[in-house]
C-alpha cells in the first residue's frame, strides 16, 4: 500500500479535532489517568490541545473524557491557566462509542474531523496540516509510519515473516469528511472496530494512508515521558 500525498487546494473547509482521552493509567501503573500525567510540568493532555489549536488549521476541539475526570481536568486548567476553548463531552463504553459520541455534536455538513488519541502530544503542525488537506482531497487520511523492526506473523503456533515495506504502524489523527466518518459510526460495534480507520473501512470506504513520524509516540509506558521530555527538548533546540 502506497502513503497518498496531498495536493494544497487552499480550501477553507471548516475543521474538527475530537481528541480521545479514555484511558485509566493500568499500563502507567499510575493512578493518575495517564492523559493528565505531567510532561515538561503540564498535563499530557494540555500538549495534544495545543498542538491543534495553535496550527494553521486552528480546528474547533472535543475532548471525550470520561464523567469521573470531569471536575479533576477542570480543576487542572484552572491550576494551570489553561484557556484554549473547547468542548468536553463524555466518554463511552469504548473507544467507538467515545468517538460516536463526539461525532453526534457536530451538526454541520461537509466538515472535516480528525480524530487523535490525548496521549499522542507531539503530533506536529506539519502532520495535522497534510492529514485535513488529503482528507479533504480523498476522504479519509490515516496517518501512519513504515515499521523499522522485522516483522513475523504468529498463526497456530506457526509464525511467518512479512515483508516490512508492506507493513505499516497506524498512528493518529485519522482524518475523514463527515459524511463518511458519521455514516460509519451507525454501524453497530463490533470487537474487531480498533480504530477509526477500521470502522470506516468497514462501511466499504477506501482508506488513504499519510506519513506520520516516528516521534508521533503514544504514551503508554512510564518511560514513554522521558522519552517525549528528551524530543521536545530536542525541538526547541532546533528553533
Amino acid at each position: 500500500m502506497s502513503i497518498s500525498t496531498a495536493h494544497n487546494s487552499n480550501s477553507q473547509s471548516k475543521t474538527y479535532a475530537v481528541i480521545v482521552a479514555g484511558g485509566t493509567g493500568t499500563r502507567m501503573q499510575s493512578v493518575v489517568p495517564k492523559q493528565f500525567l505531567l510532561l515538561n510540568n503540564r498535563p499530557v493532555l494540555m500538549h495534544t490541545i495545543e498542538a491543534f489549536s495553535n496550527g494553521q488549521t486552528a480546528p474547533q476541539i472535543i475532548v471525550v473524557l470520561h464523567a469521573d475526570y470531569h471536575e479533576m481536568w477542570r480543576e487542572l486548567c484552572l491550576v494551570h491557566n489553561f484557556t484554549i476553548p473547547h468542548l468536553l463531552i463524555n466518554g463511552g463504553e469504548t473507544r467507538f462509542h467515545s468517538v460516536k459520541n463526539a461525532i453526534d455534536q457536530i451538526s454541520e455538513k461537509n466538515v472535516l474531523i480528525a480524530v487523535h488519541d490525548a496521549v499522542r502530544p507531539l503530533i506536529s503542525e506539519k502532520v495535522i496540516q497534510e492529514a485535513y488537506q488529503s482528507a479533504l482531497d480523498n476522504g479519509t487520511a490515516v496517518t501512519a509510519v513504515k515499521s523499522r523492526d522485522s516483522v513475523r506473523q504468529l498463526k497456530e503456533g506457526t509464525t511467518t515473516a512479512l515483508n516490512r515495506d508492506e507493513v505499516y504502524l497506524i498512528q493518529t489523527p485519522q482524518t475523514f469528511r463527515s459524511a463518511l466518518i458519521k455514516k460509519a459510526y451507525e454501524q453497530p460495534y463490533t470487537a474487531l472496530f480498533t480504530d477509526d480507520a477500521s470502522v470506516v473501512e468497514s462501511s466499504g470506504i477506501k482508506i488513504n494512508l499519510i506519513e506520520g513520524s516516528h516521534s508521533n509516540i503514544k504514551i503508554t509506558f512510564p518511560e514513554d515521558i522521558a522519552i517525549a521530555e528528551t524530543l521536545i527538548k530536542q525541538k526547541s533546540h532546533q528553533l
